[in-house]
Parts: structure tokens; sequence; C-alpha cells
């Protein structure tokens, strides 16, 4: 977390949280949901539009990256200063790119080694990770068949519905909220 973040965390302590504004697609792109977007439903549904815009600025970005992290409950959320910013996810709290040795990347441009590699019912592709679970990027599913042929993974067949309980994580911090 920057140290600029911990200051305004500590200078500002009662800040209260923010929920549904920011999302975290299957590509690992950060999303922008204004009031409209939300009321087009949740972020994770097939609605057209309910993802919202899609943030481009790279600094913005870098800045979400660094400061991104989950709480006890494992909602995810960036620390925006004296805010917490709660993470709308679309399928996991990481988005993994691979190398040509098969080292997984996150989205956050943080690496990581692969403790176990799943496939779901729909032939996506995970890899849990000492970071957390996180889904792999569509362009490199046949690197993942690489690693698999190669040896060095075994595939295990998962339920993409069980993951975020078996992995600890939440999809929609807002919507966890909003049943409290």
């Amino acid at each position: 977390m920057d140290d600029l973040v911990r200051q305004a965390m500590a200078k500002w302590p009662n800040v209260p949280d923010c929920f549904g504004w920011l999302g975290l697609d299957s590509r690992g792109h950060w999303h922008m949901r204004d009031d409209r977007v939300q009321a087009l439903g949740a972020f994770q549904s097939a609605q057209a539009g309910a993802k919202g815009s899609v943030l481009r600025h790279e600094k913005l970005i870098a800045f979400i990256d660094r400061n991104y992290e989950a709480d006890e409950r494992g909602c995810w959320y960036f620390q925006n200063g004296p805010q917490r910013v709660y993470v709308e996810l679309e399928s996991t709290p990481f988005i993994f790119r691979l190398d040509e040795h098969f080292m997984p990347s996150a989205h956050t441009g943080q690496t990581s080694t692969v403790l176990a590699c799943l496939v779901d019912e729909l032939g996506r592709v995970y890899l849990h990770t000492p970071l957390g679970l996180g889904l792999v990027h569509t362009l490199d599913v046949g690197l993942v068949a690489q690693a698999i042929e190669q040896g060095r993974w075994t595939a295990e067949d998962c339920e993409a519905a069980v993951l975020p309980n078996r992995y600890g994580f939440v999809l929609s911090p807002q919507s966890l909220f909003e049943q409290a």
C-alpha cells in the first residue's frame, strides 16, 4: 500500500466505504460503474452495458493495482486514500497472464507460482497461487495446455460456482453488504 494512502487513512479514519463503483472483468480490466450503469444490473450479469467504462489511464490503473487488497471476509477493495472502494469481480480476484516459462503474472503486475491448476465446467482455467485464485487470460490457455502436456501442472476439475467459497473471496461485496 502506498505511504500516502496510509497517511490519509490515519488523518481521516472514518470515511465511509464505497460499493458498486469499481469492477474487475475476466480480462483484467478495471471498470468504473456510475449510478446509471449500476441501475442496469449486477457487474456479473450479461446485461449489456452493466460493466461500465473501462479505465484507460495508466497511472490510475497502477495506483489501483498497488492498493488492491482483501478484507477478512474475502471482499476485495482498492484503498483510495482513506476510503475503501470495494470491487465487483466478474470471475476471480486475479487475472493471470503467463510468460514463456509458465510464470503467472497477475493483472496487478505481481508474479507468483502455481499451487494448483483448475478447469471448470466451461473449460475456463484457474490458477491457485500464493496471491490467491485467478482466472487465466483466454490468450494464455494454450500455454496452460503446454504446461500440462510437459507434466508441470495437473489439471483438476472444478465447478465455477464453488470457487468463491473454496478460495475465500466474494464476487459482489455490494450484494453482501446490502443483505446485512
